[in-house]
């Protein structure tokens, strides 16, 4: 019996013994890794380079044609260059948006001049409505040189950002989402008459139709000596309204500006899925109180990212131009504008007639546009070449297979306006047949799928 009793009490303080070797053994395991993998190894530099604007061109993001006088603020492109075991190049630029041809030129540039494969490379415009025109959308054109001057600063400033990566001390990513509330909401609002709110009078609002997004996420790279060396930040608000009513970056170049002087670093707006949002309450002044509080706030308490890992995928993705009836889409136009817009009803009708006439022949004819997903670190950056719907960018981040994923509305390319499918039962401005909204019916979830399958193929 004590025999018995003598070897069972061994074999227990045997177990007792190996179980707790074995968790110091996988403690120090989990901490070897966790240095491991907080071990500061990228060099990043930013940079900006101006784009130089004069009174004589055309502001583009209105319906005709407009001009300023003077301008506030600077608009530039803000390049952040992230080396790793590959390096990456993100481009914001203080433009509406920008066509493939123009994209494609200065994403080429890049890839020559830094020695980067094209998917490695993001460009994102601000979509300000306040720079000169560089798409053909509405009753304009876009300036040709200001384009080519939006090319040359991309390459200049992602240059500059590269030799200053070069050069620069080690550091680690941080991350951290925050969140502003306040700024947009939804715009596509129900009116009594079951119409969807574009312009007019804001006294029949029933309800919005669709959500809005509150995520601003903010990532940022600091030197093991604490020196902040870029920063981005992501917000899903059409970048609308100035301080003065000249040319301007718009409320979030401006907020991004006005960051950049206080930490002493050049700080990338990335614009968002903001194509069903807008602000419809603040000035430009409180617009940039709330979007600096909101960004300091978060990169106050942004932590150290886990993953140092660099990856992207650039995809060819395909889709169709609508098909459309003439008499339809010129009734919904024609009765929308003469209600709620009766003195510019007529040119307004006749601008969205010469963007249908100039769209009719391409009906049902294939188009392709770039889709884009980018790591850095512990999140994901999901490139859409459109004013894409926050309900579609909420879709990606729900089905993401990474828990930090971002939309980047407008990047590497312009396929105008991509809609839900319900948005297009609510109707509205957003989904009249123009230039500014031309891809069949049912592309904004072909392209949230694809995105989703891209984001599964990255570690």
């Amino acid at each position: 019996m004590c025999s018995s009793i003598s070897s069972r009490s061994f074999a227990i303080l045997r177990f007792k013994l190996c179980s707790k070797m074995l968790l110091i053994a996988t403690i120090l395991m989990w901490i070897s890794g966790y240095l491991i993998a907080d071990e500061p190894s990228w060099r990043v530099g930013s940079a900006t380079s101006e784009m130089l604007a004069d009174d004589s061109m055309v502001i583009g993001g209105g319906i005709g044609p407009a001009f300023v006088q003077g301008q506030e603020g600077k608009l530039q492109a803000t390049a952040t260059f992230i080396q790793g075991d590959l390096s990456l190049c993100i481009v914001s630029i203080d433009v509406l948006m920008m066509h493939r041809d123009t994209m494609d030129r200065a994403a080429h540039a890049i890839a020559n001049a830094c020695n980067l494969p094209l998917d490695n490379i993001m460009i994102n415009a601000s979509h300000t409505h306040h720079a000169p025109s560089t798409v053909t959308v509405h009753g304009y054109v876009r300036d040709e040189q200001f384009c080519d001057r939006t090319v040359d600063a991309i390459l200049i400033a992602s240059k500059k950002a590269k030799s200053i990566a070069e050069q620069a001390e080690v550091c680690q990513g941080f991350f951290r989402l925050g969140q502003e509330a306040t700024v947009g909401q939804n715009s596509r609002q129900l009116l009594k008459d079951g119409r969807i709110y574009w312009i007019g009078p804001r006294d029949d609002f029933v309800r919005p139709t669709d959500p809005f997004d509150v995520d601003l996420p903010v990532i940022a790279f600091r030197s093991a000596s604490g020196i902040l060396q870029g920063a981005l930040f992501n917000h899903s608000t059409h970048c609308i309204g100035t301080r003065t009513g000249k040319r301007s970056p718009g409320f979030y170049g401006l907020a991004a500006q006005e960051l950049a002087d206080e930490h002493h670093v050049p700080i990338a707006f990335l614009s968002g899925a903001a194509g069903s949002t807008h602000n419809l309450n603040l000035s430009c002044d409180e617009m940039i109180i709330r979007m600096k509080d909101a960004f300091n706030r978060a990169l106050e308490q942004a932590t150290p990212m886990a993953s140092a890992n660099l990856a992207a995928i650039r995809r060819e993705f395909p889709f169709a131009v609508r098909t459309f009836d003439e008499k339809t889409e010129d009734d919904k136009v024609a009765e929308y504008c003469r209600k709620y817009a009766p003195a510019s009803a007529d040119p307004i009708i006749q601008v969205f007639r010469e963007c249908r006439r100039e769209l009719k022949v391409e009906q049902g004819k294939n188009r392709r546009m770039w889709l884009q997903v980018v790591q850095i670190g512990d999140v994901y950056l999901v490139g859409v070449p459109a004013e894409f719907f926050t309900v579609l960018g909420l879709e990606i981040k729900r089905r993401s297979p990474h828990r930090n994923t971002f939309i980047c509305g407008l990047s590497n390319d312009y396929v105008g306006y991509l809609p839900s499918r319900e948005a297009f039962k609510n109707g509205g401005y957003q989904t009249w047949v123009g230039l500014h909204s031309f891809s069949e019916i049912g592309t904004g979830e072909m392209v949230v799928d694809e995105c989703v399958n891209m984001l599964k193929e990255l570690p």
